[in-house]
């Protein structure tokens, strides 16, 4: 069994979830708690951590069950074969949002113009600009230096 990422409709995340699990599927679509704001009040609402996105757990032949289920688009690729998320990620994930410490959540891509604080290895405490991101390159100015960095990307999967 394998965890396999789903992509669905906008905003129906937590419903086909729902409908997977009624038919015996396992799924997980980890959410966060958010405060939104109204004219009139304040609420804490659940929103899904990855925008139409949902986890679950099948066997390869068991894969195209999930399809019965409206809300449902396809399955996410990655170098042309179902994307595939291993056992201790999505235990990282869980883990993450069950920990008390962690006060907010957020999600976003890198686009280039925006700066970061290297925080690790022999560039720590340097600040960056990214200049490119790619599908498996990134390239960082480090004005502090004066150098470009290029940077290439694991593949993870």
């Amino acid at each position: 069994m394998k965890w396999y990422v789903l992509y669905v409709q906008s905003r129906k995340e937590k419903k086909v979830a729902n409908m997977l699990q009624d038919m015996q599927i396992e799924v997980y679509c980890p959410v966060i708690k958010e405060i939104r704001q109204w004219s009139d009040r304040k609420r804490t609402i659940e929103t899904p951590l990855f925008k139409s996105y949902v986890f679950v757990r099948l066997n390869d032949k068991e894969r195209q069950t999930v399809f019965g289920v409206p809300g449902v688009v396809r399955y996410l690729f990655w170098l042309g074969k179902p994307a595939v998320v291993r056992d201790e990620e999505i235990n990282t994930i869980k883990n993450w949002l069950e920990d008390e410490d962690v006060e907010e959540i957020t999600l976003s891509k890198l686009i280039p113009g925006d700066e970061l604080y290297i925080k690790n290895g022999i560039l720590k405490d340097h600040k960056a600009i990214i200049q490119e991101v790619g599908k498996k390159r990134m390239r960082l100015v480090i004005p502090g230096l004066g150098v470009v960095l290029n940077a290439k990307i694991k593949d993870v999967v």
